[in-house]
């Protein structure tokens, strides 16, 4: 017999509720508009599993605590929105150096600044990616129904672990705050990975392994030595500048992601087998495009969606394969245009490529979408 609920959620509730249910041990964050019902939760949760919840001065602050819990050993999350993300950005770029495992949950709003606290946008795309300095890899997830803010959620815990890296959950206010019903599934139908720590040993070389190879977690307090900072580093842990040394950390850094795109990459695809038009979309904004093609389709307009949920790193090779055949895409995102720019650099020059955008707060209703559709048809 399942022990699977179904019952209505806040968006915000289901991320936290699936961090929990991941493994979610420690989470220190600071409140802010849309993001905070997450640690409103997790403070009355975690400390009932006898887990800890920290709330900081700031989100500086915030992403510096869940570095030092994940090397203590932790599965971390913590949670924010645009201007929170601006300010953990040299944190995040400390994660990546150090190979630190982390989930940080970006609940998208308008910007920039203060921006629209309290309407949604889908302009992070492009900071979740290049805000930190330097050349990095990261991995950022895009879920757009509720059973996906579960799913996204646990898959990100589960590839943080695995890839050694933080992993980002982009969400906006729309899917944060929205309350939908959703069957959270038992405990016992769930994958959760776990990183084994390494072996004890006196001459632990911590970052000493082949390129492609995914490295093991490391645990402060565990009896043996570790050295961790944000500096470019050799197989020890220690600081060098040595070219050689730093161009094999920098390719182990990015081939541990880019060996793995067929794990990492997931997306979905609507009515794509026979499809002219193809929508590319993800998020908030995929929710209105599944709706317009399934209008297009009872009008007899073959349209097709190709919802992304991995958004980093980008689905390039996938979106090649279908522009093989399909010759007309119109990017969906309530930005000005972040993720057009990577459609476009997928695209041949045989492809007609269009974009509906706007930054105003308001999403696209299906029947906007539509009108493109149609508009596009001509």
């Amino acid at each position: 017999m399942s022990n699977s609920e179904r019952k209505v959620y806040q968006g915000n509730i289901i991320v936290a509720k699936a961090a929990v249910d991941a493994g979610c041990d420690f989470f220190a964050g600071y409140p802010i508009t849309p993001s905070s019902e997450i640690a409103q939760y997790l403070s009355r949760e975690l400390p009932k599993l006898g887990k800890d919840f920290i709330q900081m001065e700031d989100e500086i602050a915030s992403l510096g605590a869940c570095i030092g819990a994940s090397l203590a050993g932790r599965k971390v999350l913590t949670a924010t929105s645009g201007p929170g993300f601006s300010l953990m950005q040299e944190h995040l770029g400390m994660a990546v150096m150090a190979e630190i495992p982390l989930v940080i949950v970006n609940v998208m709003r308008g910007g920039p600044s203060t921006g629209l606290p309290t309407k949604p946008a889908q302009a992070d795309i492009m900071q979740a990616r290049w805000g930190t300095h330097g050349d990095h890899p990261i991995i950022a997830l895009c879920p757009a129904f509720a059973d996906e803010l579960y799913s996204e959620t646990i898959r990100a815990f589960n590839l943080s672990e695995k890839f050694w890296n933080p992993v980002i959950v982009l969400l906006d206010e729309v899917m944060g705050k929205a309350h939908e019903d959703i069957e959270i599934p038992s405990k016992d139908k769930l994958s959760i990975y776990n990183s084994k720590p390494h072996k004890i040993d006196n001459e632990l070389n911590i970052y000493d392994r082949e390129i492609g190879e995914n490295p093991p977690r490391v645990d402060f307090f565990k009896g043996y030595p570790i050295h961790i900072d944000g500096l470019e580093h050799d197989k020890h842990g220690w600081p060098t500048s040595d070219p050689k040394i730093v161009q094999k950390m920098q390719t182990l850094r990015m081939q541990k992601i880019y060996h793995y795109l067929d794990e990492i990459i997931q997306y979905k695809e609507y009515y794509m087998d026979d499809a002219e038009i193809m929508i590319f979309s993800f998020g908030v904004s995929a929710r209105g495009a599944l709706s317009a093609v399934e209008m297009a389709r009872e009008q007899g307009i073959k349209a097709g969606l190709f919802q992304a949920l991995t958004i980093w790193p980008f689905p390039k090779l996938v979106l090649r394969e279908r522009f093989k055949r399909i010759k007309k895409i119109l990017t969906v995102e309530l930005n000005m245009g972040q993720t057009r720019y990577e459609v476009e650099r997928a695209a041949t020059d045989d492809v007609d490529d269009r974009a509906l955008l706007r930054a105003n707060g308001i999403p696209f209703t299906p029947f906007e979408i539509l009108e493109a559709i149609k508009e596009f048809q001509k």
